[in-house]
């Protein structure tokens, strides 16, 4: 639409606007909000086309935000038609990620039909808020039941998430001030000063964050959860030593995949490139490919294993369970992730569940944010040395991951 804007006080209009984007979870700073009325100064306000084109430029900074900026814009600025209830926009079905309570602010001061905003009576779409309930609401909604607007929340959140993997001690020395003595630096130290020794250089074990690796099942049965998923992959992979491996019937490593600054672009790269996406699924397989092809090279330095899948497997149970029991050999600590274990009424029973649970150190749920808050306080508190589970004892593990999610 090109029309012209309602003459109001453009000032007053703005600041109201980036109220409203602000709800909906975009940044407006006051220097943004200066940047906006400064802009809005060198162009023709009566043009609608060009004022969206420079309050975008202003408070969109994610390619991600830009659904959000529209939506929120067409809803604000939308032209007076006596054809129409005030504020619907036609051909425009998606609703803005508002909080109910901010929604009943909204709908009452722009006169917005309930189709463009969340019920204020339903306290179960908590997308974006300004508040902690809203926002822990979020935390504990299942993975596959969310909305559009929740994921890109969701992605937004994963990013912020303060992911640090519990360190090891390597063979190398670093200078220290206590410590076991450097007598190698003591005696340069020394020639340097006369030959005489006369302070004791001192050195102790240097110490690197453990290397994780995913690996991921993008089957059918897992296809609303493994976007998430790999969402999680993505924004660990930001500050840690991560190697990702997704697999169906067969196992494709994606890792180079998923470096790239921009998710919705590494999805969609993962997906042209990975064909087996929603197909069965061969959890045996796809292991036994990983140990022969990959695990040599990335489960060096005492890497950590995060399986993630629902545990359902059309594949070859025996070729599973020796798989599974060498890669728990390989591996520092093998950790099995399934989006089931937040249902109360789930029971680990399908034969590739009940194959690899022998093999597992930890058995935690994967549904939703605050199973992988869980999943981030076990990596950060990893013991320095490792610590073998007896078959079975992983039963107990799922007891506890569905009690912490």
């Amino acid at each position: 639409m090109t029309g012209p804007l309602p003459a109001v006080d453009p000032l007053a209009r703005l600041a109201l606007f980036a109220r409203l984007l602000r709800d909906c979870g975009l940044r407006t700073t006051p220097r943004r909000l200066t940047d906006a009325a400064l802009a809005l100064e060198c162009i023709d306000m009566r043009l609608r086309s060009d004022v969206r084109a420079v309050l975008g430029g202003v408070f969109v900074s994610r390619r991600e935000e830009l659904a959000v900026f529209d939506a929120a814009f067409d809803v604000f600025f939308a032209s007076p038609d006596p054809r129409r209830t005030a504020g619907a926009i036609p051909r425009r079905t998606r609703g803005l990620p508002l909080d109910p309570r901010a929604a009943a602010f909204w709908k009452d001061a722009l006169g917005m039909p309930a189709s463009q905003l969340p019920r204020v009576e339903d306290e179960s779409t908590p997308v974006q808020s300004s508040g902690y309930s809203a926002q822990e609401l979020l935390r504990r909604r299942d993975f596959s039941e969310m909305s559009w607007e929740e994921e890109q929340q969701i992605r937004r959140l994963l990013r912020q998430a303060p992911w640090r993997v519990a360190q090891r001690r390597t063979r190398r020395l670093e200078p220290a001030r206590r410590g076991a003595l450097n007598m190698r630096r003591t005696l340069r130290r020394a020639a340097r000063e006369g030959g005489e020794p006369l302070r004791l250089a001192r050195s102790r074990p240097r110490r690197h964050r453990r290397p994780l690796v995913l690996i991921c099942d993008v089957s059918g049965s897992m296809d609303r959860v493994s976007r998430q998923l790999l969402a999680f992959a993505h924004a660990v992979g930001r500050r840690e030593r991560v190697e990702t491996f997704v697999f169906s019937t067969r196992l494709t490593r994606v890792t180079h995949l998923l470096r790239r600054r921009d998710i919705d672009e590494a999805l969609a790269q993962t997906a042209r490139q990975v064909h087996d996406i929603g197909g069965g699924t061969r959890i045996g397989e796809a292991l036994w490919r990983f140990n022969r092809d990959h695990a040599r090279r990335v489960l060096g330095h005492g890497a950590v294993v995060l399986v993630l899948s629902d545990g359902w497997d059309r594949g070859d149970v025996d070729l599973l369970t020796g798989e599974m029991a060498r890669l728990h050999r390989l591996s520092h600590r093998l950790i099995w992730l399934n989006p089931l274990l937040g249902s109360a009424s789930y029971s680990p029973q399908t034969r590739g569940m009940a194959a690899a649970l022998p093999h597992v150190d930890d058995f935690l749920a994967a549904h939703n944010l605050e199973a992988l808050d869980e999943l981030g306080r076990r990596l950060a508190a990893l013991p320095e040395r490792r610590r073998r589970v007896e078959p079975g004892s992983a039963v107990s593990g799922a007891d506890a991951g569905r009690a912490g999610a």
